[in-house]
């Protein structure tokens, strides 16, 4: 069989090996513990636009069978950390995401995440940015409001155009929406910004930060008053590619719990199945998270500017199609 060779060259396997050893530098040099959560873990995401994976657990414990999920995100566990007095943490762990292959894609990929009690997202930008020069040297890193881009790019002002604004600025556009948007006035939006918006960004080599999304992509971060009222969030991006999305936490478990709920009812009208709720993470809010913010931050990707590698297989020693 020819395929048994790693898809990444060694010199490349060589290079993530420095990279992982530099982010846990940096981060040993600011006094942030690393923590390992599980990658099987009892409940799972239920943002309508992720897919677990899903494996069968029988024996012990579980005398009729029990499913777990492969987390697309180390986040419920650390959270729960949090709540228990971890102070600052962060992780590199593997995540998964069920029909995510392409260029910028592995169903199975490597993922930094970390949080900071006490810090609002926009002092975790700050150390972001930090990061990112450090590793990539890139110059300093410019802040602009997701309204504003869209404005630019786009001609709409998302917070308040409706799905039949969202549909003209596409025909206007002359792009061609895929099946299954509908009504998904959320999708819309998204489909808009990965076509016209999301390329791009950062492309003369200067790291852009957007700020300041629209409530209804506010996942799991607080709102912040307006008009218009925004979510506490932002997402990092280099030349096209987003390279970390962060948030200043969201605490209070009852809202928390509608959020899941929505999704779930989201969801369901899709055709898809609903998720079972972290019924520990609510618990954690409820006792008490502190104030923090976090962010995710994919490696691969990092590793993949740090390199000028264009396709994400050339930094895996065995992607998807290697397996």
């Amino acid at each position: 069989m020819s395929g048994w060779r790693p898809s990444a060259d060694l010199t490349v396997l060589r290079q993530r090996a420095q990279l992982l050893a530099d982010l846990r530098g940096f981060f040993a040099a600011r006094g942030v513990m690393e923590v390992e959560t599980p990658v099987l873990y009892g409940a799972a995401a239920t943002d309508p636009h992720l897919a677990s994976f899903s494996a069968d657990y029988g024996g012990p414990g579980a005398p009729s069978g029990r499913t777990l999920y492969l987390q697309t995100s180390p986040e419920f566990a650390m959270k729960r950390l949090l709540a228990a007095g971890s102070g600052p943490i962060y992780q590199i762990s593997k995540s998964f995401r069920n029909g995510e292959v392409g260029r910028r894609h592995n169903p199975e990929f490597t993922m930094l995440e970390w949080y900071r009690p006490g810090w609002d997202h926009l002092a975790l930008m700050d150390e972001v940015e930090a990061l990112i020069r450090q590793v990539l040297a890139t110059p300093a890193a410019a802040r602009v409001s997701y309204g504003d881009l869209c404005l630019q790019y786009l001609g709409i002002e998302p917070h308040g155009a409706d799905l039949a604004a969202l549909q003209a600025a596409a025909a206007t556009l002359d792009i061609v929406a895929p099946l299954g948007l509908d009504d998904d006035r959320d999708g819309w939006l998204d489909f808009l910004w990965c076509h016209d918006v999301e390329p791009r960004l950062g492309s003369d080599g200067r790291p852009v930060f957007v700020v300041d999304y629209p409530v209804s992509l506010a996942m799991l971060a607080r709102l912040r008053p307006g008009p218009p009222a925004v979510a506490a969030r932002f997402e990092l991006y280099l030349h096209g590619i987003e390279l970390a999305n962060g948030f200043h936490e969201l605490a209070d478990g009852i809202e928390q719990r509608r959020r899941f709920e929505q999704d779930n009812a989201q969801r369901r009208a899709a055709g898809l199945p609903s998720m079972p709720l972290d019924e520990y993470l609510l618990a954690a809010l409820d006792h008490g998270l502190p104030d923090c913010s976090g962010v995710a931050l994919g490696v691969d990707r990092l590793l993949m500017l740090l390199t000028g590698i264009a396709d994400i297989g050339g930094v895996l020693s065995f992607p998807f199609d290697h397996c």
